[in-house]
């Protein structure tokens, strides 16, 4: 594959100081880091992949979690550093890393750009302090302006998230929370949806979803609001200013290449129009000792099938404003989009008005992308 194809690096950084009720992600509470064994272990793993990978150009790297602002600025640098010296890296590449406002500050953002960190996203959730206590969260809307004071002070480009639809929030809160928001946004800005997932102690206090008739209101205030802000969505969660989005997440959504570091990291290369999934240990500390004692914690190594491929392509790329251009899809595949869909399932979506197939693209229109998950079901069924 060209070495001027998109291909992003993503490190995982598996400890919080707390585990977040709503958070299924692969976060962990330890009273101790060694964050020598850490740093040794993330560059082992990355030298494992080095070879087969080394011609790529690394046009992203993600720090993620987890909480990365809880790793030390040095560990970042030396990765950093490691990266650059095992793969070409773009002259513009994009390099991310997530972190809380209640383990941050304006210092650690500096020593955070003086490791090579030229993007931050913040994790604020709320700018209600009712809010953030109900999800858990160890800082208050206080820390959080202050947090996103200094990110702005630091970096040209941040981003922070936001949840909403959360138990009694009414359009009225959502609006004048978003205002406020507004005020402090830069050209980024990611806006979820409480969603209830299954193992989360959310789920276990069978704490409610958001009525769908309310989650519905919200979402098109979101959309409206955004639009009026100049930041439309690019993404069904994410909004940006032309040009500011986010480059590594796009490479997940437009179906490209990328490496997973880390415990229960993912990643996907490909070779030939043959694609492979990896996926690491989640476990932290097995995959410490393996990727220290057999330079990987790797769990699985796996072709996807071809209806495999085309519903992961297919399923990430309709999230994006954007959709999924058939040329793209031959790029990525070798074979046809429309050739690898049923037609009269497309057509009922097409006649429903929850998909367009213009100008050899496939998109799903906005009504689409709310109920995105049954119109993937019918049309990839």
């Amino acid at each position: 594959m060209e070495t001027t194809a998109a291909f992003g690096i993503y490190i995982h950084w598996p400890f919080c100081a707390k585990k977040c009720p709503y958070c299924d992600f692969n976060s962990h509470v330890r009273d101790t880091i060694d964050h020598e064994k850490w740093l040794a272990a993330y560059l082992s793993e990355l030298r494992h992949y080095a070879n087969e990978t080394s011609s790529r150009l690394v046009t992203s790297i993600f720090f993620g979690g987890g909480t990365p602002s809880l790793m030390n600025p040095a560990t970042i640098s030396a990765i950093l550093d490691e990266i650059a010296r095992l793969w070409p890296v773009s002259k513009t590449v994009e390099i991310t890393a997530e972190a809380n406002p209640s383990s941050s500050e304006a210092q650690l953002f500096k020593d955070f750009r003086n490791a090579g960190i030229n993007r931050l996203s913040v994790g604020v959730q709320s700018f209600n302090d009712s809010a953030l206590t109900f999800l858990g969260r160890l800082h208050g809307a206080g820390e959080a302006k202050q947090a996103l004071e200094a990110a702005s002070n630091t970096f040209v480009r941040y981003s922070f998230d936001l949840i909403y639809a959360l138990p009694d929030q009414t359009p009225e809160i959502w609006r004048a929370e978003l205002n406020d928001a507004l005020k402090r946004a830069g050209d980024h800005l990611s806006l979820y949806q409480l969603t209830i997932e299954p193992g989360t102690e959310f789920h276990k206090t069978r704490i409610a979803a958001a009525d769908e008739d309310i989650g519905t209101e919200l979402y098109e205030i979101t959309q409206e609001m955004m639009d009026q802000a100049g930041l439309p969505a690019y993404e069904i969660s994410n909004h940006a200013r032309l040009g500011q989005e986010s480059r590594h997440n796009l490479v997940y959504w437009r179906g490209q290449d990328y490496l997973g570091i880390g415990p229960g990291a993912h990643g996907r290369l490909s070779h030939n129009f043959t694609t492979e999934m990896m996926h690491n240990y989640r476990e932290p500390e097995k995959w410490l000792d393996l990727a220290t004692t057999k330079g990987s914690g790797q769990q699985k190594r796996a072709a996807l099938s071809v209806e495999e491929r085309r519903d992961e392509i297919v399923l990430m790329s309709l999230r994006l404003s954007e959709g999924l251009p058939a040329d793209h899809f031959k790029t990525l595949t070798k074979t046809s989009l429309m050739g690898q869909l049923d037609q009269d399932r497309l057509d009922t979506l097409t006649n429903e008005g929850f998909l367009t197939f213009k100008d050899n693209v496939l998109k799903a229109t906005p009504e689409g992308r709310q109920r995105l998950n049954a119109v993937l079901a019918h049309l990839l069924a």
